[in-house]
């Protein structure tokens, strides 16, 4: 009866550490060593807030088409900037000085940058015009076994996925790595995947990087693999079996 106690102690402690297999990441990320990064087109979806800033060969012709600000700190100020900027209609059109409503409808930031200079010069508004237009409210939602779960936002074009969990503070000790849930919006179309972190094969997917608004649920392992870490070095091995013995001792006397 003491033996099977201690078999069963035995197996309960082994069974609720976690091998280096289920906790470190892109394992065969040798094999992706030199490999081309894939760049996935970010269109401008509904709800997006644009800031876009016209320039001209002679700078006071382009000033009817840039929304002013009071002072130049007000300028540096992303939340007024947001407050200036163009917001994207359910309908993906935006109302612009002169133009009017301009679709944006399948634009990324770069193709609407063209479609407005050519606008400007083809309705003789301006000589030669430069658009430069940004995202200002481009943001990623990390939910479940993080350290620092929430909304996080980002002025980039794109950050990766590692940079979006990173953000949270990356994967407790209790987050599931290979099963990353990610939803994602395009179009009026909701896509969900699964992502297995361990391994590297999702580096050449298009969800290798962060679209704005993308949601990242890390789910819980099962509570057998939570409890104890994981068995990496001598010492952790060591701690494990003194407990082991000790268990034995007192069950044996």
């Amino acid at each position: 009866m003491k033996i099977k106690l201690v078999g069963i102690i035995l197996l309960g402690v082994l069974s609720s550490c976690v091998s280096k297999k289920e906790i470190f990441y892109l394992q065969d990320v040798d094999d992706f060593n030199n490999t081309s990064l894939v760049y996935d087109q970010i269109t401008i979806q509904p709800n997006d807030i644009l800031n876009i800033s016209v320039g001209a060969l002679v700078p006071e012709t382009a000033i009817p088409f840039n929304r002013s600000f009071s002072s130049e700190s007000q300028q540096n100020s992303i939340e007024i900037m947001k407050l200036n900027g163009y917001l994207v209609s359910k309908e993906k059109t935006i109302i612009f000085p002169s133009l009017g409503s301009i679709t944006v409808e399948n634009m990324s930031t770069t193709q609407l940058e063209r479609h407005i200079e050519n606008k400007l010069t083809e309705g003789g508004y301006l000589n030669d015009p430069t658009v430069n237009i940004r995202i200002l409210n481009a943001k990623v939602t990390v939910l479940g076994e993080v350290t620092k779960p929430g909304t996080y936002s980002f002025t980039e074009e794109r950050i990766t996925l590692l940079q979006a969990i990173g953000y949270a503070g990356d994967l407790t000790i209790k987050g599931k790595r290979d099963d990353v849930l990610i939803m994602r919006e395009v179009d009026g179309v909701r896509k969900v995947t699964h992502l297995d972190l361990t391994q590297s094969i999702w580096l050449d997917s298009s969800f290798a990087y962060v679209k704005p608004n993308d949601v990242i649920v890390v789910n819980q392992n099962p509570p057998k693999v939570t409890s104890a870490g994981y068995i990496g070095n001598i010492g952790t091995l060591l701690g494990v079996s003194t407990v082991i013995l000790s268990i034995v001792i007192l069950v044996t006397n």
